[in-house]
């Protein structure tokens, strides 16, 4: 059972948000966690507001329908997000995500300060994602990369002739195999300096010592000088 007190710390409808967990309840997979929930919040009328909830494995666009008799539910996998982002605007803030395929999802009139939780959220298991793809890669690299074989010379066989023939020899040295060459392990590549730039960028950014607009702006300007 989902505990609700966790999803209202930063004034969420509770209404909404019961309804929302109680669907999603049953909606989980296996070893799924819940991690933040916004609720939109319109200047005017909030009668039936669109909840967006990220889990460790996914997206979930939560939006009524029938006047709030129905809830409609969406997902979008981690491995089909390209990025995510938000924009403060005067009422609200609008989230973005940008699939890989398809149209951007805007969804408007999110509360500020969930917006900024639910981007946090949202980046940080999208990026774990991207890096658990990345080693999964390198791992099938290695594993492809076969190791060299030597061949080695198969031992002359030596016909035996009537023993008054065999001349009083001594016995030949043991036969000692080379020893096989161990392929070298791949050397990966220094990044270059526009990488180098865009990652101590992004450090900055993650550790909230540039805001997001400073964030782009520099983002920009790096790229445009490459």
């Amino acid at each position: 059972m989902i505990l609700i007190d966790r999803f209202l710390s930063d004034e969420q409808d509770p209404k909404a948000v019961e309804k929302v967990l109680g669907k999603l309840n049953d909606m989980l997979s296996a070893n799924e966690e819940l991690i933040y929930m916004a609720v939109q919040k319109r200047p005017a009328v909030n009668i039936l507001p669109t909840c967006i909830v990220v889990s460790n494995k996914r997206i979930f666009y939560c939006e009524p329908g029938n006047f709030g008799i129905t809830m409609n539910f969406k997902d979008i996998s981690w491995k089909t997000i390209k990025e995510v982002s938000f924009k403060e605007e005067i009422f609200g803030s609008k989230f973005i995500c940008v699939p890989t395929h398809g149209e951007n999802i805007i969804t408007e009139y999110i509360p500020k300060v969930q917006a900024r939780k639910l981007y946090q959220a949202a980046h940080e298991q999208l990026e774990e994602y991207k890096e658990q793809q990345r080693q999964v890669e390198l791992e099938e690299r290695r594993s492809s990369t076969s190791p060299v074989t030597v061949n080695t010379a198969p031992t002359p066989v030596v016909e035996e002739e009537p023993l008054a023939f065999i001349p009083h020899t001594p016995a030949p040295a043991p036969y000692i195999p080379p020893t096989p060459y161990a392929a070298p392990a791949p050397v990966e590549e220094p990044e270059d300096e526009t990488t180098l730039k865009l990652r101590k960028l992004k450090t900055l950014y993650d550790k909230q010592l540039i805001t997001l607009e400073e964030y782009e702006a520099k983002k920009a300007s790096i790229l445009d000088s490459f």
